[in-house]
């Protein structure tokens, strides 16, 4: 009897990602997960299955508790992967101790530090970025308007659109009240703001899954609050230039950049799948299993086959909380039809949760996610799904 191939997934916060994306995946493909988590309690509300606690931060523990377990079990592992933001390093780290598919520690580490992925591509595509204390005590000569941001941040967390020195001084200290990490300046970048969706395996073949338009919220924020299927825009070459400078390359990589007078500049590279249920959407509208796509090229399998670019238009919509307070009303999760258009509504708060307004992509109440034959149709899907369902906050 064939032994089932082991996968360890390391994760830090329970993300729908992890728990209805890769978990059911692994499970399809009839592997034996090992979940290694430091926060053992959320996930074992989520996922009845092995889990081990660990500092997942540490390469050294996840390498530790790896090799522990495989001795118990009589076998070596066969795919190590996290698809957090903070932990591809410490987990590219683990893949290679054990010799496994995964992605390039250094690659990983460049694309997470702001200021290391600058510095990285300062000779490709040049663009101003400094540590936000030292410009913020000299601003002289600082190209403003500038984005203040934190060095390693996430979820627009904490990111502003500065235009002088005085409103640089004062979202400093507006943030320090809160965190005390790294913080960067970057010169504001003008253009259209794009995604890109690749999927790479170890053979070196990286392939571009597709390509979101995405809209912001006003200055000086910048939530994201709605993606757009789009064919990739002509400069998309630009793009995968500057990601094989750094590196990037193997497995899931979402990586975020606009386009001006013909130029592509990167704004940031997450290392990992897309998220926000944009995964699941663009599964949905490629017709493929992407989280089963992303275990086996893990697993040291290639690519499948080029799927046929869709004929189908598709949107992910954010609801965003508007104020602060508690959410007593809003739909559960649910999928429907309208006519040609396949409708899903995922919550990302639940009724009795508390509500602060952070204008980061934590603000979301849920995501609607929208596909069908042209755009007037999923508009108008999107359009009633609002119109029919509540969300109150008191």
């Amino acid at each position: 009897m064939a032994v089932a191939a082991s996968l360890y997934l390391v994760a830090g916060k329970v993300t729908d990602s992890v728990t209805y994306g890769f978990l059911p995946a692994a499970a399809r493909l009839g592997l034996d997960v090992v979940l290694l988590t430091d926060r053992p309690a959320d996930h074992a509300k989520v996922f009845p299955g092995r889990i081990i606690t660990c500092d997942v931060t540490d390469f050294r523990e996840i390498v530790a508790h790896v090799a522990h377990a495989a001795a118990h079990d009589g076998a070596g592992p066969d795919a190590i992967l996290t698809n957090s933001d903070w932990l591809q390093a410490p987990v590219a780290l683990a893949a290679a101790y054990f010799g496994l598919p995964g992605k390039d520690w250094r690659a990983a580490t460049r694309t997470k530090n702001k200021a290391l992925m600058r510095s990285h591509l300062s000779e490709l595509d040049p663009v101003f970025s400094a540590d936000a204390d030292l410009v913020a005590d000299r601003p002289g000569g600082a190209p403003f308007p500038l984005v203040l941001k934190p060095r390693e941040g996430v979820a627009s967390e904490d990111v502003f659109l500065v235009h002088d020195a005085a409103e640089l001084a004062a979202r400093r200290a507006e943030i320090r009240e809160r965190r005390d990490d790294p913080l960067v300046v970057e010169e504001y970048l003008p253009g259209r703001l794009h995604t890109l969706e690749t999927l790479g395996d170890a053979d070196g073949e990286t392939r571009v899954l597709g390509s979101f338009h995405t809209r912001l919220s006003a200055p000086p924020h910048f939530v994201e609050e709605r993606l757009e299927w789009a064919p990739p825009p002509p400069e998309t070459a630009q793009v995968i230039e500057q990601l094989r400078a750094l590196g990037v390359g193997f497995g899931a990589c979402h990586t975020e950049f606009v386009v001006h007078a013909g130029r592509a500049r990167l704004i940031e590279v997450n290392y990992r799948v897309i998220g926000d249920h944009c995964d699941f959407l663009m599964a949905d509208l490629l017709g493929i299993p992407l989280f089963e796509h992303i275990l086996r090229v893990h697993l040291g399998e290639p690519l499948p086959a080029q799927a046929e670019s869709p004929r189908r238009h598709a949107v992910a919509e954010v609801v965003l909380a508007e104020r602060a307070g508690t959410l007593v009303a809003a739909p559960a999760a649910k999928e429907l039809v309208e006519g040609l258009v396949r409708v899903a509504y995922r919550p990302q708060r639940s009724r009795g949760d508390t509500i602060e307004i952070t204008n980061t992509n934590r603000d979301y109440l849920g995501t609607i996610r929208a596909i069908g034959p042209a755009r007037d149709e999923v508009e108008a899907a999107i359009a009633r799904f609002r119109a029919a369902h509540d969300w109150t906050i008191a």
